[in-house]
């Protein structure tokens, strides 16, 4: 099991913030160097960021790696 840090959850319940933007701003990188990471636009990276839906698992592991988290952690 893969825990996520208190405040990455608070970022994500009491902020409305996705869970892909409250460990990104917990990590302390910016836009720019995660999208760098994962070879797509900074803007591209953006949508991700915003989105309500629920991006698919391919995704989900992309933006996991680049954070050098587990894909488990994007998810509560």
């Amino acid at each position: 099991m893969y825990s996520i840090p208190q405040v990455v959850v608070e970022k994500h319940i009491l902020e409305n913030m996705s869970l892909v933007r409250a460990w990104r701003e917990h990590l302390g990188l910016s836009q720019q160097a995660i999208a760098q990471k994962m070879d797509i636009s900074q803007s591209a990276y953006s949508q991700m960021e915003k989105t309500k839906s629920n991006l698919c698992p391919t995704t989900v592991n992309k933006i996991a790696r680049a954070l050098s988290i587990e894909p488990e952690q994007l998810a509560i």
